[in-house]
């Protein structure tokens, strides 16, 4: 494929990310935004990954919105099989299963539509505190959050803190690391927390920047 008709391809399906989504279709708009967006990395065109990650992230805010509306978080301790039924909503995968289970969750459930956001907790420190773990392909982000009033019944209010908690230290770099290669550090820390809008919003910002450097090093 010549370099032209590979722009051709990330700007269709960055228009039809954005149609899709207009359509109230957000995990057609998620797969597509998702596509064109490494599809541009790969070509190292971050001008145009700044163009599909909004659809992204809008996309995947609309399940993160709508898994949150049903108001209930449901607990998983057991394991389960591919053929699994998931309602929408959320779900805390604690001990003895582990991150990739949660991992194993989301994407079956992002496979068949459905609004559902999946955490992980590991068993609870000598500290007290409550160990968060997130996959993403090629990362694995960490954080610690104070315990609920109930450990054995968690709100829903804490397992939005846990999930902003997780953003906030995936976001942690080095501020001196190259944008570029910062942002090879973020594609798969966003991967591994998707739904969170500031995880994105700091991805779309670093492209931004590194596509400013580029074209100010080829004025000068």
């Amino acid at each position: 494929m010549t370099i032209a008709s590979q722009t051709r391809m990330i700007d269709e399906l960055t228009q039809e990310a954005a149609t899709a989504m207009a359509a109230k279709q957000p995990f057609k708009a998620e797969a597509l935004a998702h596509k064109a967006m490494l599809l541009a990395h790969d070509d190292g065109d971050f001008k145009r990954m700044t163009q599909t990650i909004p659809t992204l992230r809008e996309a995947r805010l609309c399940r993160l919105e709508a898994a949150l509306k049903v108001g209930t978080l449901m607990v998983v301790d057991v394991p389960f099989e591919d053929d699994v039924t998931i309602e929408p909503g959320c779900y805390l995968i604690q001990p003895p299963l582990v991150g990739a289970h949660a991992r194993r969750l989301c994407l079956l459930a992002v496979s068949r539509e459905i609004n559902a956001v999946v955490l992980c907790r590991e068993p609870v420190i000598r500290l007290g505190l409550v160990p968060f773990v997130a996959l993403g392909f090629g990362a694995t982000v960490r954080t610690k959050m104070k315990p609920p009033a109930d450990i054995e019944n968690p709100d829903l209010e804490w397992f939005e803190a846990s999930l902003e908690a997780l953003g906030e230290a995936a976001a942690e770099l080095d501020p001196a690391m190259n944008v570029e290669k910062r942002i090879n550090a973020l594609l798969p820390r966003v991967d591994a927390i998707p739904e969170h809008a500031g995880l994105s919003q700091f991805l779309e910002d670093s492209c931004r920047e590194a596509a400013r450097t580029r074209a100010d090093d080829e004025d000068s």
